[in-house]
């Protein structure tokens, strides 16, 4: 396959791709699968939702399998792992290829690339957290959906390295230059439109085309994956960032608490994490 130059190119190839995997999760799945002992769904989950990659080839392989009369959505992973059974999972999803191999000789784009997803993985964090003490009844989907939120760009910066990099360096040499317009000029499209392209094409959680849509801003489900991934964003260098006091009013106002205990429960769920 020529290499993708339009955002229905990437589909295609990233439909196709074999997805890769964390090097820290293939060798937890293969820990678990050598000890019977402690091989089940339960203990597979907690590896696949660590690591926004996994989870994603997991979701895309359920849903271009999935049964047309089957009109309920696969989001939480442990349910999928027990409706298709651990050794279809180990045959059919495996843990392979790994992002640390596919880019050797690329350092800098897997620092950033490793960045991104430990951002994506206090996103998850966050949100579960904020979903189960709103009473969410689907806090699994609001966990996914803040797992899921840079996917698309994680999948950039393991198959597409050097023009991500080209676009940093526009805008650090342009602090004024927008992400989307950097994109733009870079790859011919942004990455908003590509990661709104794959949630739909593979079906991920629909709460992820809600953080598209304006008319669902007020949602608390999509305030709360919004303001999850800003936080993480914000406390990614430490915790003295500018934007965290208006963080902390914003949480505060949706999970009806002052700003100080906010803070407290953001710290606290950080170092749990």
């Amino acid at each position: 396959m020529d290499s993708p130059t339009t955002l229905a190119d990437w589909i295609a190839l990233f439909s196709q791709a074999e997805l890769p995997v964390l090097k820290s999760s293939a060798r937890a799945l293969h820990r678990l699968y050598s000890d019977e002992s402690a091989l089940n769904a339960r203990a597979v989950a907690g590896v696949v939702t660590d690591d926004p990659l996994m989870t994603v080839k997991l979701l895309r392989y359920m849903q271009q399998r999935k049964h047309a009369q089957q009109q309920v959505e696969l989001i939480d992973v442990k349910q999928t792992l027990l409706m298709m059974g651990m050794d279809t999972f180990f045959r059919d999803v495996p843990a392979r290829p790994i992002v640390e191999d596919m880019l050797r000789g690329h350092t800098e784009a897997l620092v950033h690339l490793l960045h991104t997803v430990r951002r994506a993985q206090r996103s998850a964090h966050y949100a579960f957290d904020w979903a189960l003490r709103l009473h969410d009844l689907h806090a699994e989907e609001v966990q996914a959906s803040a797992l899921l939120t840079h996917s698309a760009e994680m999948l950039m910066w393991c198959f597409n390295p050097a023009p991500m990099l080209e676009i940093r360096r526009r805008q650090q040499a342009d602090p004024g230059l927008r992400s989307a317009d950097a994109q733009k000029q870079v790859l011919g499209f942004t990455g908003v439109e590509l990661q709104r392209q794959l949630t739909i094409e593979w079906r991920l959680p629909a709460l992820l085309l809600d953080l598209f849509d304006p008319a669902e801003a007020r949602s608390s489900r999509v305030r709360n994956v919004m303001l999850a991934v800003s936080l993480a964003r914000h406390s990614a260098a430490g915790w003295d960032d500018a934007a965290l006091p208006d963080d902390y009013l914003a949480i505060g106002d949706l999970l009806h608490m002052d700003p100080d205990r906010v803070r407290a429960l953001v710290m606290h769920t950080a170092d749990a994490h």
